[in-house]
């Protein structure tokens, strides 16, 4: 079936093309309801539309931001608009009106910055300070005058709009009218009540699908929403009645003083305070590559840019709708998400199934005319036409549609939809976001995880272990003050202090208790911890000394600089980072006496192998150095060579608990795991042999693997196992070529802005939730909330699940398709009669498709999912192992179910007026409790053990339990409009027994090897499923 597949329904998980898109929809020709169906699919018509009207915003910000010199000469010419304050704000003490503060920034007008005084005179009038901030009681005030910082989102869908959305069902709608013409017809000929028992049987059928329907469907939509809930927690430093805390940029006010860092977005509009080397990138808004420098000359900061490099202060001054990004926002969800290649796949599987179901359904309705029409000429009766003719043959155009609406699945698109929504759900619950939906079925396909070191695989709580300063190797422990003072002399303690409390990022404050609390990067915050107990205090250091320039840490420049104006007058250079890089730079040493001395090239060794030793003992290590600037007229040119080593800094961040069985998990089903660091080699060796990820495979270093020709790459890339001190790049690089290469699918995380590249790369970008910048999460695929390896392999086992799952309710699904198909075709031809009614064939309908779908699509994941080999690239969704469980099943209830229909009255001595009733309401309980315990088998593929774990799955019980008590309802009680009779404890047993052994039937049946295709998989990769097991693992 697949063959016929591949050329319109294929579509890349990532990024498919529009082309892709159109092909597979176009390709999609019986659809019941494309309302429903299509519900979770992109609408590339309002695509079209908001990306039109993204392109207008944007044209319209980029003049504004490119002709501003022009337009602002002009309006000097002509006089500036004048706003009327409301009176709200006057009594309020605010002197600026919303939409003027609004224009300022988003015109960039620095003369109308200036006639207002300036930052410091916007400040004024919207009553704040620039060092206090807002104060918290004035919110609700800020807010109810200037606005909230949230946009406009689209309502949310409500119950009754599922249930419309049901509605348009077209095979339904011709139920509806065939039940309506029923009743019209039958009161006149059968009488009241009797003649409404069919037609009002098949309204309750409808109503019953119709409301499950609509329940399932919003109850997914609930889960969506909560995970758009999720997606909205971004989270931005700010200083509020004088301390700096963290708020979600949705409750930020006009007048906060916002603190911006390396990979923010800016979360409103705003004029700079101060800072240090921002560069921001304003393409998401203006389109333009080219990043812009902010500064005291270029003050103005728009929301939904980011922050590339360097940090500082804004004073926020327009927020939500009244931004230009604001208005962006409300585009950005229209048209909704890409469908993923499993929903496509399987809208394909739908449309074959649609047409041979639409083929038996015309062929049964024909056979079943001709044969009336043929007994009626037989009979000498073809003249004489009564109103009971009429409903015979309306009945038989009810049961064809009915044939149609079980025989187009619709059901399987929706599955995945269904089935992904669950796993998002959980996998929200074991701290991961999926921001994408393709992003959960793919993972289960992973063949490789690029990971970083640093919060990741260890726990990101780092604390001084270490310390080698004037020649000597101290351990740090509770007494650090006492060691380190009776060790070195006070000079070179103060140094060492000045270099730790001014060349930072990070900020000491205190809490409401007076405790300190270090606000900054783990690195950073193990370095203040370490100079806090040596008794020192950081705001007075901070006061001391004046800074001049500073160049915050990156990945690519791996270390921080800063320039500060000594009390008596000199200027010094402080540096930090990789502690290779920092030693090339130094040419002197501080001796004990605190004095630089000359480095020799000997001891320059020496520190290498201190640097070393500490590595190998999986310490991260940092150099801190300084150098004193004489010449002031390079006062803002931080220099680059020259420097005196202070010390060596060994910071111990341990391993997560768990993180070795993790990895060894991974390596059972199948998943590489490759350490991507911009650590020292040893400590990454180190790391990566205590996670299990170092065994037998090759560990080099970033500048070795950027040096090597493609043929070297292609040799050495399957067995890299550690890449120390790596640039973004080189990930980026790794990543392009594990796919290209060598096919494989590839997870990365990342938490830099750096990472973006590599992120937006791989096949799944997992970005980390808590060190992770907001640029790295808007490129992710998932989120992992905690940081923690364990979480990405969790998000591997829920993948796999979700993909097992699909196939688990694909092969029910099709059995179910097949007997129905057949029974009622065969039945046609040779007795002129169809055993299934429409309202028996639409409550099987229900059975196999939203019960089912619940039932299978949402089974938990169990341990035996990772101890299989990933499913490779191009591999056949449906195998052939479904195949052969497919076809053994429908032989056997076919086999049943026509002895039942052919020799059933004499089989079981049936005799009587309602023989022919007992039998088909027989033919029809046995028929389900078929589906029932094929249900069940359908749980495992290919283990006989189908039962392990059932209780795991409290859906899957709900769903059986409700399919019998149901059933019980139907045959005993609801006799007339289903048009059953109660049956006898004896016919019951017999029901059951002939369903029950289905699971007799799956044990032989998965004792038949089938061969496995392989051309498809990637090297060490199969179809997903193990070798066929014997023995005891065959349960």
């Amino acid at each position: 079936m697949e063959k016929w597949l591949t050329k319109d329904f294929e579509v890349e998980n990532k990024n498919p093309s529009e082309a892709a898109i159109r092909r597979w929809r176009a390709a999609v020709s019986i659809v019941k309801n494309p309302r429903r169906r299509f519900r979770m699919v992109a609408d590339l018509a309002k695509r079209f539309e908001a990306e039109k009207k993204r392109r207008t915003i944007k044209e319209k910000i980029r003049v504004a931001l490119y002709v501003q010199k022009a337009a602002l000469q002009f309006i000097d010419a002509g006089g500036r608009a004048e706003y009327r304050l409301p009176e709200e704000a006057r009594e309020a003490g605010f002197s600026i009106h919303p939409d003027e503060l609004s224009s300022i920034v988003r015109s960039h007008d620095i003369k109308g910055l200036k006639i207002h005084g300036g930052v410091e005179g916007i400040a004024r009038k919207i009553c704040v300070s620039l060092n206090e901030g807002v104060s918290t009681d004035d919110l609700p005030t800020r807010q109810k005058i200037y606005g909230f910082n949230s946009y406009t989102e689209k309502p949310s869908r409500t119950f009754l709009m599922f249930v419309w959305d049901a509605l348009h069902d077209l095979t339904l709608n011709i139920l509806m009218v065939c039940a309506v013409v029923s009743i019209g017809v039958g009161i006149p000929t059968e009488g009241w009540p009797k003649g409404i028992y069919d037609g009002v049987g098949i309204l309750l059928s409808i109503f019953l699908v119709v409301m499950v329907t609509a329940i399932s469907d919003f109850k997914q939509s609930l889960q969506f929403k909560d995970l758009d809930r999720e997606k909205k927690k971004i989270f931005i430093q700010v200083t509020r009645d004088g301390r700096r805390n963290k708020v979600s940029i949705y409750d930020l006010v006009v007048g906060d003083i916002v603190h911006l860092s390396i990979g923010n977005q800016v979360p409103a509009d705003g004029i700079y305070i101060s800072g240090y080397s921002l560069l921001i990138d304003e393409s998401s808004l203006s389109g333009e590559s080219e990043p812009v420098n902010v500064y005291e000359e270029k003050p103005f900061f728009l929301s939904g840019t980011k922050v590339l490099d360097g940090s500082g202060k804004m004073l926020v001054t327009t927020v939500g709708m009244r931004t230009e990004w604001g208005k962006l926002m409300e585009t950005l969800n229209e048209g909704g998400e890409d469908e993923t290649p499993l929903q496509v796949k399987l809208n394909g599987v739908a449309t074959v199934i649609g047409k041979i179901g639409l083929t038996f359904a015309v062929l049964t309705f024909l056979v079943l005319i001709v044969r009336y029409l043929a007994e009626k000429a037989l009979n000498n009766e073809f003249s004489d036409w009564s109103s009971s003719d009429a409903l015979t043959i309306l009945n038989y155009f009810a049961t064809a549609v009915t044939i149609i609406v079980v025989a187009v699945p619709e059901g399987l698109p929706l599955a995945v939809t269904l089935s992904l929504a669950f796993a998002m759900k959980k996998l929200m619950e074991e701290r991961a976001l999926v921001r994408h939906l393709s992003a959960c079925e793919t993972m289960g396909s992973a063949t490789c995880i690029c990971t970083d070191k640093t919060g990741t695989l260890t726990t990101n709580h780092m604390v001084v272990d270490k310390v080698w300063i004037s020649e000597k190797s101290i351990d740090v422990k509770g007494n650090a003050s006492d060691v380190l003072e009776s060790e070195i002399s006070g000079r070179v303690l103060g140094i060492l202090l000045q270099a730790i409390f001014l060349n930072t990022s990070s900020e000491v404050v205190t809490d409401d208790n007076g405790k300190n609390i270090i606000l900054g990067t783990p690195t950073e915050a193990a370095l203040l911890e370490f100079g806090l107990l040596l008794g020192d205090d950081f705001d007075a250091q901070r006061r001391e000394f004046k800074i001049l320039k500073v160049e915050p840490f990156n990945s690519v420049r791996k270390k921080m600089s800063l320039l500060a104006a000594l009390p008596d007058g000199g200027v010094r250079a402080f540096c930090k980072g990789a502690s290779e890089i920092i030693l090339r730079m130094c040419d002197k040493i501080v001796d004990c006496n605190g004095e630089p001395v000359h480095l020799p090239e000997e001891q320059v060794k020496n520190i290498a192998d201190v640097i070393n030793g500490f590595a190998s003992g999986a310490l991260r290590t940092l150099c801190l150095a300084f150098k004193d600037v004489d010449d002031t007229s390079i006062e803002n040119s931080i220099p680059d060579s020259g420097y005196t080593l202070i010390a060596v800094v060994g910071i111990k961040d341990p391993v997560r608990p768990g993180v070795k069985d993790a990895v060894l998990t991974c390596l059972a089903a199948g998943i590489t795991v490759r350490m991507v660091t911009g650590d020292n080699i040893y400590t990454a060796m180190a790391i990566a042999r205590e996670c299990g990820i170092l065994t037998d495979g090759v560990a080099l270093e970033g500048p070795e693997f950027r040096s090597m020709s493609p043929e070297q790459m292609k040799d050495i890339i399957p067995r890299i196992q550690v890449m120390a001190r790596s640039l973004p790049l080189d990930k980026h690089t790794l990543v392009t070529h594990l796919r290209k290469m060598f096919s494989e699918v590839v997870a990365v995380t990342g938490d830099g802005t750096n990472d973006a590249p590599a992120l937006h790369e791989s096949d799944i970008g997992l970005a980390m939730g808590i060190e992770g910048t907001e640029v790295a999460k808007e490129n992710a695929d998932v989120i992992i909330l905690d940081d923690n390896f364990k979480t990405i392999v969790n998000v591997a086992k829920w993948g796999r699940a979700v993909y097992i799952n699909i196939q688990k309710f694909v092969q029910f699904q099709l059995t179910v398709n097949v007997v129905a198909l057949v029974l009622n075709f065969v039945s046609a031809c040779i007795a002129g009669s169809a055993p299934l009614t429409a309202v028996q064939l639409l409550w099987v309908n229900m059975i196999m498709d939203t019960l089912g779908a619940l039932a299978l699509a949402t089974e938990p994941p169990n341990e035996g999912l990772m101890k299989r080999l990933p499913v490779g690239r191009g591999v056949s969704f449906i195998t052939k192992a479904m195949w052969r469980n497919i076809i053994g099943h429908s032989i056997y209830q076919l086999a049943v179910l026509g002895v039942l229909f052919f020799d059933g009255k004499q089989l079981l001595k049936l005799s009587g007026s309602d023989a022919s009733d007992v039998l088909n309401t027989l033919i029809f309980n046995t028929f389900v409790f078929c589906q029932v315990f094929n249900e069940i088998n359908s749980r495992d593929i290919e283990k006989i053990n189908i039962f392990r774990g059932i209780f795991d799955s409290w859906i899957f019980l709900g769903v059986m339990v409700s399919t019998v008590v149901f059933q019980v309802i139907i045959v005993e009680f609801l006799g007339d409009f289903a048009s059953t009779v109660p049956l006898s404890w004896q016919l019951w047993l017999l029901s059951i027994l002939l369903g029950s052994v289905s699971l007799l039937v799956a044990v032989i049946l998965k004792c038949i090897p089938v061969e496995r295709d392989t051309s498809h998989t990637t090297t060490n990769h199969h179809d997903g499923y193990e070798a066929l097991p014997s023995g005891d693992n065959l349960a």
